[in-house]
């Protein structure tokens, strides 16, 4: 049994108990919920639930059984590190790897990778995550920055937190957008009929904001920029699925996953056709505004391409 103590800060108060030790721990927020109905989780020496908004100087110990914790092991991975220094590492992730270790997916993540080409990783953000600020899906591909020392850690999660992120998608979105811009704006939420989703349709959300123009038009299907004021989960995918233009490939919102040419050929989308082209934001530790871009990997590069030499139904 292993037994950890979190005096929770000004900044952190506010937030449901188990989502907030779910982004401290290596522990998902289901195992966190679990280990609240034991009672292995107090907050100032009582019994907790996971609908407890946490306060300053709240007191929360957690008695974490041996299984629930693993450690974040080094893996000889090639990961294209697009800047390093000693605050902080920004990559390009390519689509199909996972950011850190979770449930079924244990090795070959993107912490793995940065444990064995990094001498030294940020301490905060939980054992098996620790420096990530933010994080992509595993079939979505981009820039991703991860601090690698605590203070630059909390200066880039204040960043986020405070909006001045500088963040760009490039989609493939279902469908024609009538207008050649806008915003989609509504509350995201963990979906009340399926847990492991989420939704504009809920009765509790916090409010997405996202921003979108029209690069080209290709029929039923539309290239689109997105910009992100706001930063919820799956937010881009929630967003676009809810106004009935899911981004293609995407198989959990929308499931528009192949083409159908007049030859009759069917072309798939084996991922979502999303990719965080790119990330801008402060250094922590000089203030100087750093920008870096990813270029559109191949398999996008190629569906665009076919969509310019046929026209094409979507299926």
């Amino acid at each position: 049994m292993r037994v950890k103590n979190i005096l929770v800060q000004t900044s952190e108060a506010g937030e449901r108990l188990d989502t907030f030790l779910a982004k401290k721990t290596c522990i998902t927020r289901s195992q966190i919920q679990k280990l609240i109905s034991k009672g292995n989780i107090l907050v100032n020496r009582n019994d907790a639930s996971q609908n407890y908004w946490i306060k300053t100087k709240d007191l929360i110990s957690l008695n974490i059984p041996d299984k629930e914790t693993e450690s974040l092991l080094p893996e000889q991975i090639l990961i294209d590190i697009l800047y390093r220094d000693k605050y902080l590492v920004v990559v390009n992730k390519p689509a199909g790897i996972v950011v850190y270790p979770a449930a079924g997916h244990y090795h070959g993540t993107l912490m793995n990778a940065l444990i064995y080409h990094c001498s030294k990783l940020a301490t905060v953000g939980g054992p098996l995550r620790p420096g990530v600020v933010h994080r992509l899906d595993k079939d979505t591909s981009g820039v991703m920055v991860i601090a690698l020392n605590d203070d630059a850690y909390y200066n880039l999660i204040e960043q986020f937190r405070q909006r001045t992120i500088n963040r760009k998608y490039i989609a493939l979105i279902y469908g024609n957008l009538k207008e050649n811009d806008g915003d989609i704006v509504s509350k995201i939420g963990r979906s009340e009929s399926d847990r492991k989703k989420m939704s504009t349709h809920v009765r509790k959300g916090k409010e997405a904001f996202t921003s979108w123009k029209v690069l080209k038009r290709f029929g039923n299907a539309t290239l689109v920029e997105v910009r992100l004021r706001t930063g919820r989960t799956h937010q881009i995918r929630v967003h676009f699925a809810s106004v009935g233009h899911p981004v293609l490939g995407d198989r959990v919102y929308g499931k528009k996953v192949s083409i159908e040419l007049k030859t009759k050929k069917i072309i798939l989308f084996p991922r979502q056709m999303l990719h965080a082209e790119l990330l801008g934001f402060s250094h922590p530790a000089t203030g100087e505004y750093l920008e870096f871009r990813s270029p559109l990997p191949e398999d996008m590069t190629e569906k665009i391409k076919t969509f310019l030499l046929n026209n094409v139904k979507l299926v």
